[in-house]
C-alpha cells in the first residue's frame, strides 16, 4: 500500500476529486494548507498599504491505495490538477505499512 499526497490549487479540487473517485478510489482526506516554493509567495495591496504574502493558500490530499494502483492515481491527479503555470503543485508517494479500520477491525488492503 502507498499514500499519496497531493499539494494542489484550491481550485482544482473537484476536478482531481472527480477524476480519482472515477478509478474507484473510495475516500481521501483534504486539507487546507498554506506554502510556498518557487512562486516564493506574492504582493497584494490592502487599503493603499502593499504587503508581501509569503505563503499561498494550497489544498491537500491524502490518498491511501494498493501499490498497483499508485502510478494510474498519480497519473490522473497530474491530468485533473495540471494548470501548465507556476504553482500546480507536487505530488508525493510514501510506503504504509498497515492500516486498521477502527469501526470493524479491518486490517490492511481490507480497510482501505
Amino acid at each position: 500500500m502507498k499514500k499519496v499526497e497531493a499539494i494542489i490549487k484550491p481550485f482544482k479540487l473537484d476536478e482531481v476529486k472527480e477524476a480519482v473517485t472515477a478509478l474507484g478510489v473510495h475516500g481521501m482526506t483534504v486539507t487546507e494548507v498554506k506554502g510556498f516554493g518557487r512562486q516564493k509567495g506574492h504582493t497584494e495591496v490592502y487599503r493603499g498599504a502593499e504587503y508581501v504574502v509569503d505563503f499561498v493558500p494550497k489544498v491537500k490530499l491524502e490518498i491511501v491505495v494498493a501499490s498497483e494502483m499508485v502510478e494510474q492515481v498519480v497519473e490522473t491527479i497530474i491530468q485533473a490538477a495540471r494548470n501548465g503555470k507556476i504553482g500546480d503543485g507536487k505530488i508525493f508517494v510514501l510506503p504504509v505499512e498497515s492500516v486498521c479500520r477502527i469501526r470493524t477491525g479491518e486490517q490492511d488492503s481490507a480497510a482501505i
